[in-house]
């Protein structure tokens, strides 16, 4: 594989509301460790990170640098102040590499903190399909079809689950094209989407090559995530 500067930015800056707790969901404690600090030490002990970059509430800066100490997180190099919006968080962290890393072709995996079981075999493969084809999504085949709906409550249609594929994190890109993508949103006017890889879509970058994932790598979003979380993170142990 060819050598390249691997950099995690890590999306932290959610409140959690659908979670319904006291702290946002990627800073809750959960047998003895909290979710953020789990997904930090996934990127942290594969060999082909080289920085972490992460994104939070500027009243959780404290917490965070207090979490990577206690866990050890060494490559740890940067917390960037988050938007009001999943997607404001991301520009606001890429911007930060752009003006930081000097690398343009250094290779950024954006992740969802509340992703704290990716596998180190996730990064391994996103690493190496953006080094080939240039971007890495990663994402898991469907098995089940879809309804669609407007209004929650009814439906008229469906969509196969042939030919759908159901994303995850991390989206990965070349630090440059990250750049480009951001002055091509600014340019069009778009202020808003559910992520890097619709961003994408929006901007008709094209192809989007796929990086198998893992159902273990799922978002923690309801109260009921964090009983699957506990039983997977055992497992781990």
């Amino acid at each position: 594989m060819k050598q390249s500067h691997n950099i995690a930015l890590i999306l932290a800056g959610g409140t959690g509301e659908r979670m319904h707790a006291v702290v946002p969901k990627q800073f809750l404690e959960i047998d003895g460790e909290t979710v953020l600090l789990h997904t930090m030490n996934a990127f942290h002990r594969h060999p082909l990170i080289h920085e972490i970059y992460l994104v939070c509430m500027p009243e959780w800066e404290s917490f965070v640098r207090d979490e990577a100490r206690k866990g050890g997180i060494d490559k740890l190099c940067g917390i960037i102040p988050a938007g009001d919006s999943c997607y404001a968080s991301a520009c606001n962290g890429i911007e930060h590499l752009v003006k930081t890393i000097k690398e343009p072709d250094a290779i950024v995996l954006v992740h969802d903190a509340v992703r704290p079981l990716i596998t180190g075999d996730i990064i391994s493969r996103n690493i190496a399909v953006c080094l080939t084809h240039g971007n890495a999504i990663t994402a898991l085949p469907s098995h089940e079809a879809y309804l669609v709906t407007e209004d929650g409550n009814t439906s008229n249609a469906f969509m196969p689950r042939e030919g759908l594929m159901r994303a995850q994190t991390p989206h990965t890109f070349p630090l440059q094209t990250l750049r480009q993508m951001m002055e091509l949103a600014e340019k069009h006017g778009i202020k808003e989407t559910q992520s890097i890889f619709t961003l994408a879509g929006e901007l008709g970058i094209a192809p989007l090559h796929i990086a198998q994932g893992d159902l273990r790598n799922f978002k923690i979003t309801e109260q009921s995530d964090i009983l699957i979380y506990r039983a997977l993170k055992a497992l781990e142990e």
